[in-house]
C-alpha cells in the first residue's frame, strides 16, 4: 500500500509509484529507493515457455468449484469450462443489453482532487470512527495537545487499513468492527515533531497507535449510518507491546529466541499490519508487511533480503528499546513478518503469529475451504520482484462454538503445506515486448504451479527446499522462494478468491523498476516495463479445487488510462470504463463483482474505490464508486448489501505537511488535526448498493 502523486511538495526528487517523500519515510522506510531485496537469478515467465502446461487443456477439464457458504461450510457446485480465456468466462459485450452489471448500477464518480470523500449521486456517508476516539473503559476523549501512551492504548489506533465486520448474535443492528493500524505518521501526529530526536512519550504513543482495534458498531435503522459503541465489553486494543504467541514449525527455534524470551515462543507486539482476512471459524487474520523499517543496525545477508537497514531507523525506536536494534537483539526481527490471528470474540485471548504461513511482507491473508473443509490461505509479498504464496491446511475445520471446537480451529493454520507460485506464459517470449501490447493469441495468459516449500504436521515439519531446514524455510521464506525458482511479480498485494466462482484475483500494484537497468524485464504475467499502473491477475485452480497445485491464469485487468493502448479491461469497451491506477486491496460484493481499492494513482487524481464485473456480458465493466481526500489511500473495503465501508488511511500525507502546515483538513475541517478514519456509505433511499 503506497500513495498518490503529491499535490504539495518541497522536494525536487521524484518518488517511485507516485508516493510523496513523507509516505516513503513512514509507510515503508524508503523501500523503493533501495535496491530491490530480490537479487536472485530465477527464471522468468518468458524463458520457460517450452515447459508450459496448456492452460486451455487444463480448463477443458475444469468442472467443479468449491464455494464456501455463509456459514463457512464447503459445497461443490458445477461450473462451465471456458476455453477461450484461462477459465475467464469471457463473453461479448452487447451494447444496450442491460442497465449495467447488477451491483454496479450507480453513476460513476469522476476522477478528482477534492479534499473530501466523494460518493455517487444518491448516496450518503458518515465517519464511523476516527483515530484517537476512546473505545475502552477509562480512555479519555482525544486531545491532540495532551496525547499520552496510556490514553492511546484505550483509543482507536492510527492509519486504519484492513477492516472486518463480524456478526453479533443477540445484539440487534450491531456488528463487531476489527481494524488494522498499519503505521504512524509522527510528523502529522505531534506538534513540533523532531524526527532526529523523538521523545520517549512520542515513541510510546506510536507503539500504542500501532496494532489492531476491535470495536462494536451500531447501524441506524433508517439509514446506512454506523456509529462506534464505546466501552463495549468486546472492544479491544492490540498494540506494539501486547503479548503474542508464536506457533507452527519455527516456534521455539533458536532463530526466534531472544534475551527477553529464551523460549522463542512469546513476542511483544505486531507491526505494520496491512491487509488481512476473516476465517470461516470466526477469527480475523492480519498481515505484518513492512516490518523491516522499524529495525536498525542490521548487516546479515538474510537481513538484506528483507530490506532491513544497516543504520538508524526512521523512528529511532532502537534508542528506547534494544529489541529494535539488530546488533543487540539479532533474532527479534525474525519474530515479525507473519500472519497474525485474532479471536475478536474473546478480548482476553492471546493473539497468534503463524510461522507455518511463512515470513515475508504479508499484504494480507484471505481464506477459503477445500472440498473437505481444510483451510487455504492466500498471501502476497508486497515487494518489487517478490512472490505469491498459498498455504493448504492439513486439518478440517470443525463446526460449533464449544471451547474444544474453538481451540481446534485456532490450530488449523499450524499444520499444512506452504507453497509459492511459478507462472508460465503460453506466448513466445518475442511477443512480450514490454509495452503492454497483446500477444498474437489476444491475451496475456498461461499456466502455473504451486511449488511446495514446507509441510508441518503434528509429528513435526519437513522442508521441501534443498539446503534449508523447515525452521529456516518458515523464517527465511523469501530465500526459500528464491531457491525453488518462484516467479518474480510486480508487487503482489491482496489475493482473494471469489466466493461465487472460486476464481482467485491478485492485485499487482506496480513496479517502476521492471525492465529498468539490469532488473528483470517484462514477462507475460508482468507485461509492461516501468510498470507504474499495475494490473489484476485472475487464477483458476485446476478442477477449481482450492488444494490443487496447478492453475491457469490470465490478466483480467491491465490498469491505466483507458485511452492508453497498453490497458485492458477483460475485453470490455475501454471508452465505457473509469480510469484506474495502482490496484491494491480487493473485495467482493454479494453479486460476485470485484471491488478494487487503489494506492498511488499515477494519473494525476486521488485514489479511490472501483467496482468491476467479473462475469457475463458486462465482464470488465469498471466504475469508480468513491474518491479519497488529499494524500489518502483507499483501504479495507467491505461491500455489503446496503453499505460500503472504507478506511481512509494517511489523509494529508504529502510532502512538506506537518501538524503546523496541514496538507488536508479532512475529516473535521480547518483548524482541526487531520485524522485517519473509517467511512460508511449508503443509498439515500435505503435500497441495496448498485441495483
Amino acid at each position: 500500500m503506497r500513495m498518490q502523486l503529491p499535490l504539495i511538495s518541497t522536494s525536487n526528487e521524484p518518488h517511485s509509484g507516485g508516493r510523496s517523500a513523507l509516505t516513503c519515510r513512514f509507510r515503508c522506510g524508503d523501500a523503493c529507493f533501495h535496491e530491490a531485496p530480490n537479487t536472485s537469478a530465477n527464471t522468468y515467465v518468458g524463458d520457460v515457455i517450452a515447459g508450459a502446461l496448456s492452460r486451455r487443456s487444463m480448463m477443458r477439464a475444469a468442472a467443479v468449484v468449491t464455494v464456501a457458504t455463509a456459514a463457512g461450510a464447503a459445497v461443490a457446485q458445477p461450473v462451465a469450462a471456458a476455453e477461450n480465456s484461462a477459465g475467464s468466462g469471457t463473453t461479448t459485450y452487447k451494447p444496450g443489453s442491460s442497465k449495467g452489471a447488477r451491483g454496479l448500477r450507480f453513476a460513476a464518480v469522476a476522477p478528482n482532487t477534492a479534499d473530501v470523500v466523494t460518493v455517487p449521486d444518491g448516496y450518503q456517508q458518515n465517519v464511523v470512527i476516527r483515530w484517537g476516539e476512546p473505545i475502552l473503559r477509562g480512555a479519555p476523549a482525544f486531545d491532540p495537545d495532551k496525547q499520552t501512551a496510556a490514553a492511546q492504548a484505550g483509543q482507536f489506533g492510527y492509519n486504519n487499513d484492513f477492516l472486518a465486520l463480524l456478526p453479533l448474535p443477540g445484539e440487534r443492528n450491531r456488528q463487531l468492527l476489527v481494524a488494522n493500524h498499519e503505521y504512524t505518521d509522527e510528523v502529522l501526529m505531534f506538534r513540533g515533531y523532531d524526527s532526529a530526536n523523538p521523545t520517549r512519550e512520542q515513541v510510546e504513543i506510536a507503539w500504542a497507535a500501532h496494532g489492531l482495534s476491535a470495536v462494536v458498531v451500531e447501524g441506524d435503522r433508517k439509514s446506512g449510518k454506523l456509529t462506534a459503541v464505546s466501552r463495549h465489553p468486546l472492544n479491544r486494543r492490540v498494540t506494539a507491546t501486547t503479548e503474542f504467541r508464536l506457533t507452527g514449525p519455527a516456534a521455539g527455534s533458536e532463530l526466534l529466541k531472544t534475551s527477553a524470551d529464551p523460549s522463542g515462543r512469546k513476542v511483544l507486539g505486531t507491526l505494520n499490519n496491512c491487509a488481512g482476512g476473516t476465517t470461516p471459524w470466526g477469527t480475523t487474520l492480519h498481515g505484518e508487511e513492512n516490518f523491516n523499517q522499524y529495525f536498525a543496525n542490521a548487516g546479515r545477508a538474510t537481513d538484506k533480503r528483507y530490506g532491513i537497514g544497516t543504520g538508524a531507523s526512521e523512528r529511532k525506536w532502537e534508542r528506547f528499546d534494544k529489541r529494535f536494534d539488530v546488533a543487540q537483539e539479532p533474532n527479534e526481527v525474525h519474530r515479525f513478518g507473519y500472519v497474525v490471528e485474532l479471536d475478536p470474540y474473546d478480548p482476553t485471548s492471546t493473539p497468534r503469529k503463524h510461522t507455518a504461513l511463512g515470513r515475508f511482507k504479508h499484504e494480507g491473508a484471505t481464506v477459503r475451504l477445500t472440498h473437505d473443509g481444510r483451510p487455504v490461505v492466500y498471501s502476497g509479498d508486497d515487494e518489487r520482484f517478490d512472490y505469491m504464496y498459498k498455504f493448504v491446511g492439513g486439518k478440517r475445520m470443525k463446526q460449533g462454538h464449544s471451547r474444544a471446537v474453538r481451540e481446534h480451529n485456532l490450530s488449523l493454520l499450524d499444520e499444512g503445506t506452504l507453497y509459492v507460485a511459478k507462472l508460465t506464459g503460453d506466448s513466445p517470449a518475442i511477443e512480450i515486448d514490454g509495452t503492454g501490447k497483446l500477444p498474437a493469441d489476444g491475451e496475456f495468459d498461461g499456466s502455473g504451479e504451486w511449488i511446495p516449500l514446507v509441510t508441518a504436521t503434528a509429528k513435526g515439519a519437513v522442508s521441501h527446499v534443498e539446503g534449508m531446514t523447515a525452521e529456516e524455510v518458515c523464517v527465511f521464506t523469501r530465500l526459500a522462494g528464491d531457491k525453488v525458482g518462484a516467479t518474480k511479480m510486480d508487487r503482489p498485494e491482496d489475493i482473494e478468491p471469489n466466493p461465487h466462482t472460486g476464481k482467485v484475483y491478485v492485485a499487482l500494484t506496480n513496479n517502476s523498476n521492471r525492465g529498468v537497468g539490469t532488473n528483470a524485464k517484462a514477462d507475460e504475467a508482468n507485461p509492461r516495463n516501468a510498470n507504474k499502473h499495475g494490473h489484476v491477475l485472475e487464477l483458476t485452480e485446476r478442477w477449481n479445487r482450492a488444494d490443487s497445485t496447478k492453475f491457469a491464469w490470465s490478466l483480467f485487468l491491465v490498469a491505466g488510462d483507458p485511452k492508453d493502448p497498453a490497458t485492458y479491461f477483460a475485453g470490455f469497451p475501454k471508452d465505457k470504463v473509469s480510469p484506474i491506477s495502482c490496484p491494491d486491496n480487493v473485495a467482493f460484493d454479494p453479486y460476485g463483482n470485484l471491488w478494487i481499492s487503489t494506492d498511488g494513482a499515477q494519473l494525476g487524481y486521488h485514489d479511490g474505490l472501483f467496482g468491476v464485473a467479473t462475469k457475463g456480458d458486462r465482464r470488465g465493466e469498471l466504475k469508480q464508486f468513491l474518491t479519497m481526500p488529499k494524500g489518502a489511500e483507499t483501504c479495507g473495503p467491505i461491500i455489503q448489501d446496503r453499505r460500503v465501508l472504507v478506511a481512509v488511511q494517511h489523509p494529508g500525507e504529502l510532502d512538506g505537511a506537518s501538524v503546523e502546515k496541514p496538507a488536508s483538513t479532512w475529516p473535521d475541517g480547518p483548524g482541526k488535526l487531520v485524522r485517519p478514519a473509517v467511512v460508511a456509505v449508503w443509498r439515500k433511499d435505503g435500497c441495496d448498493i448498485g441495483v
